[in-house]
Formats: structure tokens, C-alpha cells, sequence
């Protein structure tokens, strides 16, 4: 493992040549502190169990635990490192995609200093603060890079949720209980079958016949809210 000052990285890749080379690549970034390597997804598994990382450069194929099964058991942490795929061939992204894995960069082999830099810009942005998340178009296009204290209110419609923020709309494939549960901690509550609220762009509970209540976001959207979660969201709201 090497240091310096940034982030700490875990890079994979079951060919030791492949291996060390994005490890010398990462390592020659001012943005990297750490860098740790695994020639497996097995070894990937295990120093992941005992260590911290801010990010995954992950080989898409490899022997045993590929690259795409890693990236979802990644994906079931409360606080996953950000993903970074790296493969020789093209569509090795296809299998991240049917898997809703939305990796930050996808870098094909051989990997350049600049395709490096720029993950890592990606990286740094997704993790600061807490506060960048990362939107993959359902189409498989341009991940777009938005605060998430932008972000007013999401609603699931069928395998896609539409993420509703002062940067626009965006409608990306997901589940809302995925979201819901990896964003309780920044203040998003489900407040409907259908929609996940952030609270902290709340300005009004509105009630409505039948005790059911309408919540009011700082644009003047408005957004249902079930009846039984009127209760707690008023408890909420007045902390």
C-alpha cells in the first residue's frame, strides 16, 4: 500500500501486470493517499472486510468472483465505495448496466494517465461531503454529477424512479426502497408508496380530506404523503 494525501483506493485485477499498472497510475495522482491491491475478488472481498475504501477500481473479468458479482455485493453496503470498472473489452459495461451497478467511470485497458485523472475528478466529487451522488440515464448514456441538497423529491415509476432536482429531472433505473434506505441519513424519508421526499426542502404539510396530507418542497412542487406517515413527518418537521 502506498501514501500520500486524498483518497484511498482499492484497485483489482486478477493479471499481476494489469494490476500493477493502474496501481502506479493511481499512486502517481496527487488525489490518492492509499492504494491497495487484490488479484481477486476473493482478496478483493476479504481486505474490503478489514479496511476502508473511498474507491474500487474493479477488473470486469476475472476467474472466481468477477468483477460485475463484486460490484453488487458493493452495492449492498450502507456506505460503498465509489465504482470505477476497468476492462479490455467493450462491452463489458452492458452486464453493469442489466445490473443497475451505475459505476462513476468505465476505463478501458490499456488505461491512460488522463482516463485515470478523470475518474478520479469523478471520484473526488461523488465523495465530497456526502453531498455529490451520481445519475446514470436510463439509456446508458453520460453519468450526470448532482448535489444531492438539489435533489427535492424522487417518485418510482415502474423499473425507473424519477429523480426530481433544481438541476432538472432525471429519469434513471432503480428501485425507491434502494434509495430510500441509502439516504435516510441526508434527511430523504418515504412519505408515499411512490415518492421519497427530502425533508430538508420542506417547507409545508398540507392536510387533506380523509387525514392524508400534501407536503410542499421549496420550488412549490407538491407531493402526496400517506396517511399514516402524517404523524411522524409533523414530528419531524418541527425538530
Amino acid at each position: 500500500m502506498t501514501t500520500g494525501a486524498g483518497l484511498r483506493v482499492l484497485a483489482v485485477d486478477d493479471e499481476r501486470p494489469a494490476l500493477e499498472d493502474l496501481a502506479r497510475l493511481l499512486g502517481g495522482s496527487s488525489e490518492v493517499a492509499e492504494v491497495a491491491i487484490a488479484d481477486s475478488g476473493g482478496e478483493a472481498l476479504r481486505t474490503l472486510a478489514d479496511h476502508r475504501f473511498d474507491a474500487i477500481f474493479l477488473d470486469v473479468r476475472m476467474p472466481g468472483i468477477d468483477g460485475l458479482e463484486l460490484a453488487s455485493v458493493l452495492d449492498q453496503f450502507s456506505d460503498p465505495p465509489a465504482l470505477v470498472f476497468v476492462s479490455a473489452y467493450e462491452d463489458g459495461a452492458v452486464g453493469a448496466f442489466e445490473l443497475e451497478l451505475h459505476p462513476l467511470d468505465y476505463l478501458m485497458k490499456p488505461v491512460s494517465r488522463a482516463r485515470i485523472a478523470q475518474a478520479l475528478e469523478r471520484v473526488v466529487a461523488s465523495r465530497s461531503d456526502g453531498e455529490i451522488v451520481s445519475v446514470e440515464h436510463q439509456r446508458g448514456g453520460a453519468t450526470r454529477l448532482v448535489p444531492r441538497a438539489s435533489i427535492l423529491y424522487i417518485k418510482s415509476e415502474g423499473d425507473y424512479v424519477r429523480i426530481v432536482s433544481d438541476d432538472g429531472r432525471f429519469l434513471v433505473r432503480g428501485a425507491l426502497s434502494q434509495i430510500e434506505r441509502k439516504w435516510i441519513p441526508y434527511g430523504f424519508v418515504r412519505v408515499h408508496r411512490s415518492y421519497v421526499v427530502n425533508l430538508r426542502r420542506a417547507i409545508e404539510i398540507r392536510p387533506e380530506l380523509g387525514g392524508s396530507a400534501t407536503i410542499v418542497l421549496a420550488d412549490g412542487s407538491e407531493v402526496p404523503v400517506a396517511r399514516r406517515q402524517v404523524p411522524e413527518l409533523r414530528r419531524r418537521l418541527r425538530r
